[in-house]
């Protein structure tokens, strides 16, 4: 078996990716599964941070293998994407491929740390007040 490279995580809402990189053909596995058994747009958003990745340096040396904890299905594919993009930053050590990642979408390398608000008590949701009534 090959020797892990880095392993890198990718935060979103309460889900956490973990990305390990080792040298190899390019596979991408995503939780035991090949990328190609995904949904079409979860398999788009996943492929962004590769295709530019190889539009920039060139042909990925790479093997992913993708575990994801936590969350739903979207945050989750959103979390995977941050992993990957933030691993292959650091496994190439390209700013190139920074500068590129931070132009095209600055979600690819920094995490949206936006959480639910809690819901305050007395109240129905976190921002929705109870009416009163005068009469």
């Amino acid at each position: 078996m090959t020797e892990t490279k880095l392993l890198i995580a990718g935060k979103r809402k309460t889900s956490i990716a973990k990305v390990r990189v080792v040298d190899g053909k390019g596979n991408i596995i995503y939780n035991k599964v090949p990328l190609g058994h995904l949904r079409f747009f979860h398999k788009l958003a996943l492929f962004e941070p590769i295709r530019i990745y190889e539009k920039i340096i060139g042909k990925l040396p790479y093997d992913l293998t993708i575990s994801i904890r936590g969350g739903g299905k979207e945050s989750q594919i959103q979390a995977a994407r941050l992993g990957v993009a933030r691993a292959l930053v650091a496994a190439s050590k390209s700013a190139e491929l920074r500068e590129a990642y931070l132009k095209y979408d600055r979600h690819m390398l920094v995490a949206d740390v936006r959480r639910k608000e809690q819901r305050k008590p007395g109240d129905s949701k976190a921002r929705a007040k109870r009416q009163k009534s005068y009469r």
